[in-house]
């Protein structure tokens, strides 16, 4: 039954303060200077702990919840009451809840929260990171990954400012996204969570997604925005065994060459909250990390929002890292370096009563308890929840609309990257005789990925069956009649994500022998973190001995790609007519690919990372030297790394286009000036076409040897058939620069190539 929803006050100073005003900058810092100086010291520290739902749900341990959930009262009591928790998060059981019984849970916390002498609201929290991750009926856009590569900054604020409506539709006001991690690893498990491996597509793509979430303006108290939560700062998508929470080691100039950027653009658009490296840089745990925290993020960055840290990170430093005896020193260690809110989840009452003692104890000042709470409250009354803690999802009416889903269908359109089209086979004629085989054939699971309805999404087929798979959209596009399914590999349920089978092998064989063409949708099942860990970046042996086996019958193969990061298969493509990769759809993809596919679609997508050929050769675009370099007798040649089976930014269409007379306005600037670049485009095919204009450049000579290639502007433009567009870019100074030895960003002079697809010009700089 749900329980009834009721509004907090505050106190009656509060009121007299707030009384006819708005939430300018002042009267938040007036609200929380009172607030402040009302609170005991156990106060504060309840604000700065934050616990997981379950933690407080009636079950037999902390850990788990009964089904359906339901309030543990002597648990809520004492961890809200009591020990004033300011934040919860996650969901119960891993599972998604309908929007209502979201309005209910949080209801009953803000009613507790309510019976607190000083009646300061909870913040719940939720991974919301490509749709309303665990509310029942949502849209699930594509992911990050997915939404990087239709280079269309656009389809970043859509997905992120519909995942925020659907978010508060179930009272939650704090997302923990985007993830601005640089995808630079493809055999790390959370790849796919981020915008790719260009700094600047992930600056951009991230610019929009704070937008999306928290509005254009500084609007995050309005009813359909939440807080956003960069993460994770800083460095923590390059560990150098690509595994999930394992050491990294990288240069300082290297991190804020490639890793700072996104944060910093993200910070200056208004986020309100970062969350840190659950990892060791350099053998240093970030966690515990002054020079990183402090000094970089909230001093040099001037980040005045909220720091949070990642799941029981703080305990990790002496359980895991062991650089702390005790789990009371570690609460030192993480909280003088600048942490403010602790994801505990589970053990609040031994952060929070540690905490207290360090304190008196003189261990911990308190000017830095009240620094990280006046940050929380801050949060707090700029989302206006001391006025309206609940949002209710009768207030939502757009929650999964037609609007909401279209928007998610055009990104997924707008995503998907041809890779080869031998003799032009497609798009394909409708009426052919159709095999659709391999394990990703007719999964929504496998469509979404990760953070999806659950962890790790594997509980999306239980939510998602009024979506088409690849298979049921490929039906509905050619005739039930005229498409046969045999699975061939599936993946095995046990929990262990990498697991697979044979299933009716020898039909699937069989079967394509008697098609026109076969659609074989291979890649991956759904993980992400610990559980996505790999210890071989090929496509799995099972998959590529069906694709082996198909391919003894002659019959043409189109290869349907559907991967959280590229798996690599340069012994099946030679074998394949074409190939297509999905990424991670969502919902709507297997719709978007089946327009595609039939030609209803024009494909647009651009590979956001490098798609390597090999496990042991994962080199991005932007690494050292030129492909021009010869090597010479005694000369080692660090070219002969890079073969990448697709080059970052690569993707076919099914038109072609023409790129001319690129011009600059000048050769030479200095440091004051701009030059303007533009370059003609015309579609030189029979069908409309959308392309990605992309201008990188060249250091022709610097103090650290140059990337080969930077991208330094980006745009997508739509020409019909036979249209040409002139697009013009301004670059200056500072769009040329790269962080030196020192630690500085410096332009120096020198000449610089510019690249926009097969033209190239050169400009000279002088300071």
């Amino acid at each position: 039954m749900r329980k009834t929803l009721f509004y907090c006050t505050l106190t009656a100073v509060l009121i007299f303060i707030t009384s006819g005003c708005k939430n300018s900058k002042s009267t938040i810092d007036q609200r929380v200077d009172t607030l402040l100086s009302e609170m005991t010291l156990e106060e504060k520290v309840g604000q700065m702990a934050q616990i997981t739902l379950d933690a407080i749900g009636n079950g037999d341990s902390i850990y788990e919840s009964k089904n359906p959930f339901d309030f543990d009262i002597k648990r809520l009591q004492k961890a809200i009451v009591d020990y004033k928790i300011g934040s919860v998060l996650n969901t119960t059981n891993n599972y998604a809840l309908p929007p209502d019984e979201w309005n209910s849970i949080i209801s009953t916390i803000q009613q507790y929260s309510h019976q607190t002498r000083l009646k300061i609201p909870v913040i719940y929290g939720i991974d919301a990171i490509h749709g309303s991750t665990y509310a029942a009926g949502a849209i699930m856009f594509p992911q990050q990954i997915t939404i990087a590569a239709t280079f269309n900054p656009e389809n970043a604020y859509n997905m992120a400012q519909v995942s925020a409506y659907e978010t508060r539709a179930c009272g939650i006001p704090w997302n923990f996204s985007p993830v601005l991690d640089l995808g630079a690893d493809p055999r790390f498990s959370r790849q796919f969570e981020g915008f790719g491996e260009d700094p600047l597509l992930g600056k951009i793509m991230g610019e929009q997604a704070i937008k999306g979430y928290e509005g254009i303006t500084d609007s995050v108290s309005h009813p359909t925005k939440v807080a956003s939560c960069l993460k994770h700062f800083l460095a923590y998508s390059v560990p150098n065994s690509g595994k999930d929470r394992t050491p990294a080691f990288v240069p300082e100039h290297i991190i804020r060459e490639y890793h700072l950027p996104q944060f910093k653009a993200a910070i200056e658009a208004g986020a309100e909250s970062v969350m840190i490296n659950s990892g060791l840089i350099n053998g240093i745990s970030v966690h515990a990390s002054y020079d990183i925290i402090t000094k970089l993020l909230k001093d040099e960055l001037g980040f005045e929002g909220v720091v949070v840290s990642d799941w029981m990170d703080i305990i990790n430093l002496q359980k895991r890292d062991k650089i702390a005896a005790n789990n009371k020193e570690a609460i030192k260690l993480a909280i003088n370096a600048g942490i403010d809110m602790s994801m505990v989840p589970y053990d609040y009452v031994h952060f929070c009563d540690d905490l207290v003692e360090l304190v008196k104890d003189g261990e911990v000042k308190e000017s830095r308890i009240d620094d990280a709470v006046r940050r929380i409250l801050k949060m707090k009354i700029k989302l206006g929840l001391f006025e309206k803690p609940v949002t209710i999802s009768a207030d939502y009416p757009d929650f999964a609309s037609a609007k909401h889903e279209k928007l998610a269908y055009n990104a997924a359109a707008d995503a998907i990257t041809l890779l080869k089209n031998a003799e032009n086979i497609l798009p394909l004629k409708k009426g052919l005789k159709i095999l659709v085989t391999g394990p990703n054939a007719n999964s929504m699971r496998s469509l979404n990925g990760g953070w999806t309805y659950s962890w790790q999404g594997d509980k999306v087929e239980r939510f998602a069956t009024k979506y088409n798979t690849i298979l049921e959209a490929i039906q509905i596009k050619n005739g039930s009649e005229q498409v046969k399914f045999v699975q061939g590999v599936s993946y095995i349920e046990t929990g262990r994500y990498f697991e697979e089978q044979e299933t009716n092998y020898a039909e699937a064989i069989v079967a394509a022998r008697n098609a026109d063409v076969v659609l074989l949708c291979l890649g991956e099942n759904t993980y992400t973190e610990k559980p996505g860990d790999l210890n071989d970046l090929n496509l799995s042996p099972l998959q590529t001995k069906l694709t082996a086996d198909i391919a003894k019958t002659g019959k043409p193969i189109v290869l349907i790609l559907n991967e959280g990061r590229p798996r690599c298969i340069n012994s099946i493509e030679p074998l394949m007519k074409a190939v297509i990769q999905t990424y991670l759809p969502g919902n709507y993809g297997g719709d978007a690919l089946a327009d595609i596919l039939f030609g209803d679609v024009n494909p647009s997508g651009k590979l956001p990372y490098t798609y390597p050929a090999y496990p042991n050769s994962t080199v991005n675009y932007y690494h050292k030297f030129s492909e021009e370099q010869k090597p010479s007798e005694g000369a080692y040649k660090y070219e002969s790394d890079y073969n990448p089976q697709y080059e970052f930014g690569y993707g076919l269409s099914y038109t072609t286009f023409e790129y001319s007379d690129l011009i600059t306005d000048k050769v030479r600037f200095s440091d004051n000036q701009t030059i303007t670049v533009s370059v003609n485009i015309k579609n030189t095919g029979m069908v409309d076409g959308k392309e990605v204009v992309m201008l990188f450049s060249s250091d022709k000579v610097a103090s650290i040897s140059p990337d080969v290639k930077r991208l330094r502007k980006f745009e997508k433009i739509i020409l019909k058939k036979g249209e040409t567009k002139t697009v013009k870019f301004t670059i200056n100074a500072s769009d040329l620069a790269f962080v030196n030895q020192f630690n500085k960003t410096i332009t120096e002079d020198g000449e610089f190539d510019l690249k926009i697809a097969n033209l190239s010009t050169q400009i000279f700089f002088k300071n």
